[in-house]
Formats: C-alpha cells, structure tokens, sequence
C-alpha cells in the first residue's frame, strides 16, 4: 500500500516543471493531430489519453495553488483587527452586512424613485417601493440587534422576526405589480454589451450564497439573524426577475417573442411571487407560534415565583 501511494503521488503531483512539460507537449500533440488531419490514427489517440492525464495534474496544481494563496489571505486578513473580527465573530458580521445593505436599498431605492419621477416610469417606482421597504425591515432588525445581543431576548426578537412576515407580504404586493407591469407594459431591465453576464453571475452567486445563509444561520437560534438572511433571499429572487427581464430583452426569439416573454416572465414571476409569500407566511406563522410558548413558559415561571413567596 505505501509502494502503491508513493506511485500515486509521483503520477498525480509531479510538480511545477513537469506539469508546464506535459502542458507545452500536449499543445503540440494537438495541434500536430488537427492540422495534418490525423484524427482517427494512434497518434491521435495517444495525444487525447495524454491531454486528459495533462488536464488532471494541471487542476490538482491549480487547486493546490489556489489553497495555499487563500491560507496566506487568511493569515493576512487576520492580522487586521476589524476583518479578524468580520470572519470569527458572527454577530459582528451580521451587524456589518445589515448595515451595508441597508446602505445600499436605501441608495437603491432613491435612485429608482428619481428614474420613476425622470422617465415617467411605473415600473422603477414599484421596484423604488419594494427596495424601500427592504431597507426598512433591515432598520428595525439594526434596532432590535442595537438593544440586545442576538438570540439573548428571543420575545422581542420574534416580534421583529414576525413583524418582517408582516411586511414580506406588503413587499409581495409590490412584487407582483412589478410582474404585471413587465408583462404587460414590456417594461425591464437592459444592459450594455456583455455587463448582462457580469450581471448573471452576480444574481447566480447572490441568490446560491442567500439560500445557503438562511438554511445556515438557523443554528444560531436567533431570529433577527435569520430574518435578516430571508430579506437577503428576497432581494436576491428579484435580482433574478430582473436579470430575466433583460436576458429576454436582449436574446428575442424569432417566432412569437411577445409570446415566449410574457409565458417566461409570468411563469417566473408566480414563482417568485409564491416563494416570497410562503416564506412570509411561515415567518409570522412560526414567530406566533413560538411566542405563545415563551409567554406561556414566562407566565409560569412568574406564577411559581409567587408560589414559592407566599409559601
């Protein structure tokens, strides 16, 4: 077995020289094959055995090299206090994120409510709307974790948990007329030039990042924290509206494209809609459910205090 590792590691991990080696030979292999035409003989064969074995051993450099440069970033965001903080301090963190977020819906929302008013546009003052609505669900959590520590006062913090269900379904209000203004007044987004991929990433990578923080966050048993994660998740499913609004816009179907938008749009859209409404309705569902359980188990305590005293 460690005759059999040894070989592994020598065939698996050859080092910097022999990967750059293998790259420069398989580059000529290839390009030997496919400009004399040599596609069906054994030298082609061998050639792509070869690249395949080449593009193995040049991932697993990668990947070790892409490791030890995050380990090195680590040590060095480590020694500044406040990024130190950011990445072991978890209510730290969230107080940071709310507070940046609410920065940006609240700059967000602006600039949408002056395009509205500049364009005449229904659509940016619906969004202006909604985005403000996000800023101010991200203030009253800011408030609550300004008062106590997270999970330490779980009676008010559910309170607030409930009170952002409540304004999810005021958002999903919203929400769906900016739906139904897409559909119907062909109304969305358009980006320049190839920004619509950047955009793409970006809404991929937010609303992946925003449905793994709410599953996550869950653990620390603080509501604030995890209704603070559902508006992130919110926020995200409308980047994605958007983002379709403007793919749709951009790459048109030949035959029948007011048809394909509007059956992509609405499809889309309902589900958004129906996401947002059932997180909302789990939100203040839940929220009552546990706060007659804290009350019912304080009104106890306080009975059996009272007990005790007159005993």
């Amino acid at each position: 077995m460690e005759r059999l590792k040894r070989i592994l590691d020598r065939v698996l991990f050859p080092g910097l020289a022999v990967v750059i080696l293998c790259v420069c030979l398989t580059a000529v292999l290839l390009v030997y094959v496919f400009a004399f035409q040599q596609e069906d003989s054994f030298i082609a064969y061998l050639s792509y055995q070869f690249s395949a074995y080449t593009l193995v051993i040049a991932c697993i450099w990668i990947a070790g090299e892409a490791g030890s440069a995050k380990k090195n970033l680590e040590l060095r965001i480590r020694k500044i206090a406040v990024l130190d903080r950011c990445l072991t301090d978890i209510a730290f963190r969230t107080h940071v994120s709310l507070y940046f977020s609410l920065g940006i819906n609240v700059l967000y929302a602006a600039m949408k409510m002056v395009s509205g008013v500049c364009y005449h546009s229904v659509w940016f003052g619906t969004l202006s709307v909604y985005y403000m609505l996000l800023a101010l669900m991200r203030f009253s959590l800011l408030r609550q974790a300004g008062r106590s520590a997270f999970g330490q006062d779980l009676i008010s913090e559910f309170r607030k948990y409930r009170l952002c269900g409540c304004m999810l379904l005021l958002m999903n209000i919203a929400l769906s007329g900016v739906v139904i203004l897409v559909i119907r007044k062909n109304e969305g987004f358009a980006y320049v030039g190839y920004l619509i991929y950047v955009m793409a990433l970006y809404a991929f990578y937010t609303i992946i990042t925003a449905a793994v923080n709410v599953i996550r966050y869950r653990k620390y048993n603080s509501p604030v924290m995890s209704a603070a994660k559902v508006i992130s998740l919110a926020a995200a499913l409308v980047s994605m509206l958007s983002l379709e609004t403007a793919m749709l816009a951009q790459f048109q179907r030949k035959e029948n494209p007011e048809l394909f938008r509007k059956v992509m749009t609405g499809a889309t859209g309902s589900g958004v809609c129906l996401i947002v409404l059932g997180m909302a309705l789990y939100m203040i569902l839940h929220a009552t459910r546990q706060l007659r359980k804290l009350n019912g188990s304080r009104s106890h305590t306080k009975v059996s205090k009272e007990t005790e005293e007159n005993k």
